[in-house]
């Protein structure tokens, strides 16, 4: 699997970043995946790091999605997720990272592996501390669910993360194939995680339409994972546009799932003609062969500055009005 260079020009030219969209499981390197697989006492679908690397030549969306899901629920104690969290901060900040807003998904393991709330919340928000007292990198947390979820296990996840959010969780997702269902059977959820202070911030527009985007904006999303496809509808893009809803944009990960076919036809020159704000974002950055600096060079090849990047990134941080005035001032 190729993998992006450790110093990208825009590292060399010491281009401050934020990072809104990074599912924090899916940054765990392969050599560090078997050994805490090892450790917990799990079996993955290959045992070399050459094997994981040749099962991350994902085919389409759902390939990545099983697969992920057959690697990353190794994950069992707080020390892993602190781990995770740590780990990555060191990278992102090696590659001018100053802020980011790391994605995790307790509901599978809740559900599938019974390991506690507190265990999985504890181990994230540590590690988000630890992140800032090694790395100056400030980290807060946005936990997805997932379409098909029973809703009373996302209603109870939504309480939860409202119990961490003076802990650094500012939001909560919604993820996984768009295809497999509509957001309306998680309204109550989402009303449960605003009323504890906590914005909406689903995937919308990756594999699904625009009306996938309009649904997510329509249950009052504060910002969109990925959105690409709301350039497929003039209207609906004007309309992000006037209200600066902000896109994170991944673009490599757009490559890899092949919701794009090719860099050359990625929609971000479309939609950053029409006025939209687009973060730039890894989303599953050591199964994907990438890294932050990458993903703002090829930003660059569509026409997305670092500076844009930046100011987009800074009108969709979910942090408080103290971090955001500190990294406006950067």
């Amino acid at each position: 699997m190729s993998s992006a260079s450790k110093e990208t020009e825009s590292d060399k030219l010491g281009s401050k970043k934020i990072e809104l969209h990074v599912h924090l499981e899916g940054t765990i390197r392969p050599a560090t995946l078997l050994e805490i697989a090892r450790r917990n006492g799990e079996t993955l679908p290959a045992d070399t790091v050459e094997g994981l690397e040749e099962l991350y030549r994902f085919t389409d969306f759902r390939h990545f999605i099983q697969v992920w899901g057959m690697t990353t629920n190794c994950l069992r104690t707080a020390g892993d997720f602190r781990q995770v969290v740590v780990d990555y901060a060191e990278r992102a900040s090696g590659h001018g990272a100053v802020y980011l807003e790391g994605i995790f998904s307790p509901a599978e393991r809740v559900e599938s592996y019974g390991i506690d709330w507190d265990e999985i919340y504890s181990g994230y928000v540590e590690g988000a501390m630890e992140a800032e007292e090694r790395f100056g990198l400030t980290v807060r947390l946005t936990p997805d669910l997932y379409r098909g979820c029973p809703t009373d296990l996302a209603e109870e996840c939504a309480r939860v993360s409202a119990r961490y959010r003076d802990q650094g969780v500012v939001g909560l997702g919604m993820g996984g194939d768009e295809l497999r269902g509509p957001l309306e059977p998680y309204r109550k959820t989402v009303e449960i995680a605003r009323d504890g202070g906590l914005a909406f911030v689903p995937h919308a527009g990756e594999t699904g339409g625009s009306e996938s985007v309009r649904e997510a904006l329509e249950l009052g999303a504060a910002r969109l994972r990925h959105g690409i496809r709301a350039a497929d509808d003039p209207e609906l893009l004007a309309e992000i546009a006037d209200r600066g809803v902000v896109l994170d944009v991944c673009p490599t990960s757009n490559l890899r799932t092949g919701v794009v076919e090719h860099l050359s036809t990625h929609p971000l020159p479309r939609l950053r003609e029409a006025g939209a704000l687009c973060s730039v974002n890894t989303d599953d950055p050591a199964m994907f062969g990438t890294d932050l600096g990458h993903e703002y060079e090829l930003a660059a090849r569509l026409g997305v500055t670092a500076a844009d990047a930046y100011a987009a990134g800074l009108a969709g941080a979910l942090c408080e009005d103290s971090v955001l005035a500190r990294l406006t001032a950067l």
